[in-house]
């Protein structure tokens, strides 16, 4: 059985900046990719020039992206959750992040050349998630400003 947190009022000035900040996240995120598309450098600034498969750099890099990207989308989770929204789908969402996270890893990064399928599926699933934890949270405070 889940205790109640005991919080009182909703995160609502929170919740309503989860978007902007989102999208902005997501953005930067673009810039890196299109940067290393330009570069032709799949992983690193020196992986364009070596085709040769590093495994260390891989799973820092690995290990890296989750560390970006998994802590904020909780954090985005619990404010939609604080702030009522539905559980089932606040769990559908974190599974899609899940498998999104593992093909990005297992598939994506430390495949052959760091470029597995997995790779945009994850990249691609995982900014769907973060930014539709980010909207979800600001139409659950909507009604904060002025009304």
């Amino acid at each position: 059985m889940a205790a109640q947190v005991g919080l009182t009022n909703s995160l609502s000035v929170t919740g309503s900046f989860a978007l902007p900040f989102g999208l902005y996240y997501t953005y930067l995120q673009s810039l890196v990719i299109r940067q290393r598309m330009h570069a032709k450098a799949a992983i690193s600034p020196t992986s364009g020039g070596n085709p040769e498969h590093d495994p260390l750099l891989a799973s820092v890099r690995a290990q890296g992206n989750f560390l970006e990207n998994v802590p904020l989308c909780l954090i985005l989770s619990g404010l939609v959750e604080s702030n009522g929204g539905d559980k089932r789908v606040l769990a559908w969402a974190l599974s899609a992040l899940l498998v999104a996270r593992v093909a990005h890893a297992q598939f994506g990064i430390t495949s052959k050349n760091y470029m597995g399928k997995g790779r945009a599926f994850g990249f691609f699933v995982t900014a769907a998630v973060l930014n539709g934890l980010a909207a979800y949270s600001a139409w659950l405070v909507k009604g904060c400003w002025g009304h």
